[in-house]
């Protein structure tokens, strides 16, 4: 069985990891799987059974991500990297894989170059035994210094890659509205469609709809819990509670998100105990069923909760990131509501007798059921082996011939 080692680093939030997961359990029905996890892991968290987990010494980011910080303090930074990075490359060797995936990098995550540069160039020397591979998401960051970062990005690709995936449906979102470079990648690039998680438990929506009389029911989650805007969005959630409760019953079941901060949970707690509609929980490993039984979801736009609205059809209010400059949920959640799949709140909504408004309306409004493809974790898995084939047939046949003379082979053959 071939074997594929899965680099992802999650740094405020968890959406990296939830995605990079849903991957790596598909993958592992047709390769050996070694999944490198950077970023803290919270209590709790189930990964894939049949997978070997490398958790590397947790590094994560300040709310303006303009530093690296350790989740335990007990550790020096520096020693951390140099750790990290030795581990990494031990782990390589150990495991040999046939495929190195590098989740966000080179697009993302710059500030890990100390420890992803070195394992590429391990990678790279191994005279073609390693496929190189990079996992994207539908959406990246614009960044201020665009053209600069875009050349940077191009030199590491055409460098090491040998293909990108992108977990998006380009008849939603492409690539080149977020990185203008795209034809000067001299690798092969291919969208497998959004990620979503499979629950085989999981009912229809229409079958688990809920009786009339009862009580709507509002999902109000979090992610991770670590970024300000979701504590912002908590705080006015809380605040809007009492004022629905008088004109509309209610139940609220509100996720606060396993990395928040204690303080902050804490200070939540109180609020929430003062309102008998309001339950306030820390995680829950499994939205999807729960929104598939609400009447109404809030949250932020983050790549995995903005599926879930997806895949479930549920009403849902969202309250896209926008701080540091990353308008990466704002994109997202604007183009979907301009179809009509959901509706945006912005920071003037946030006050409680207007978000308060926009519950009303959004209980009396029907969706629109976008229709999207919704295989990105199996397609990646099938795109690795077709890929996995091609390249050592094109390889084989083209010894001594440059890397993009025969890369340029493998995408005819495509």
């Amino acid at each position: 069985m071939k074997r594929v080692m899965f680099y992802c680093q999650h740094l405020l939030g968890m959406g990296h990891l939830i995605r990079s997961t849903e991957i790596v359990r598909a993958m592992s029905r047709d390769f050996k799987v070694l999944f490198v996890v950077g970023g803290e892991i919270p209590e709790g968290y189930r990964f894939p059974e049949n997978i070997d987990v490398l958790e590397l010494i947790p590094l994560k980011s300040s709310p303006d991500f303009s530093d690296l910080l350790l989740c335990d303090f007990s550790w020096d930074i520096y020693e951390t990297k140099a750790m990290r990075c030795n581990r990494l490359l031990r782990a390589f060797d150990e495991f040999q894989p046939d495929v190195l995936v590098t989740e966000l990098f080179p697009f993302g995550r710059k500030q890990f170059s100390f420890e992803l540069l070195p394992l590429l160039a391990r990678a790279h020397g191994r005279n073609g035994k390693t496929m190189i591979v990079a996992s994207l998401r539908d959406i990246l960051v614009r960044r201020k210094d665009q053209q600069e970062y875009e050349e940077r990005v191009c030199k590491l690709v055409n460098t090491y890659y040998d293909l990108i995936l992108v977990h998006g449906d380009e008849r939603l979102q492409t690539l080149e509205e977020t990185f203008s470079r795209v034809a000067d990648l001299e690798c092969q690039l291919a969208y497998t469609g959004y990620v979503v998680p499979k629950r085989k438990d999981a009912a229809s929506r229409e079958a688990v709809r809920p009786e009339q009389n009862r009580k709507p029911t509002i999902i109000v989650s979090n992610g991770s819990g670590m970024c300000p805007s979701g504590h912002r969005l908590l705080k006015s959630v809380l605040q809007t509670a009492s004022v629905v409760e008088k004109q509309l019953p209610h139940d609220f079941h509100i996720f606060a998100g396993p990395l928040m901060p204690e303080n902050v949970y804490k200070a939540f707690q109180q609020t929430a105990e003062q309102s008998p509609n309001v339950m306030l929980s820390r995680y829950t490993p499994d939205l999807s069923t729960l929104l598939r039984q609400a009447d109404l979801s809030i949250s932020m736009a983050g790549y995995n909760t903005v599926m879930d609205v997806l895949s479930t059809g549920v009403r849902a209010l969202v309250y896209p990131v926008t701080g540091n400059g990353d308008d990466e949920q704002y994109v997202r959640a604007t183009k979907l509501g301009d179809k009509g799949v959901l509706r945006v709140v912005g920071e003037n909504q946030l006050q409680p007798e207007t978000l308060a408004q926009e519950i009303r309306s959004a209980l009396g409004w029907k969706p629109y059921r976008l229709p999207f493809n919704d295989a990105g974790a199996q397609t990646s898995s099938i795109l690795l082996k077709r890929f996995l084939e091609m390249r050592s047939n094109v390889l084989s046949e083209s010894a001594g011939v440059s890397k993009i003379g025969a890369l340029c082979a493998l995408a005819s053959a495509y």
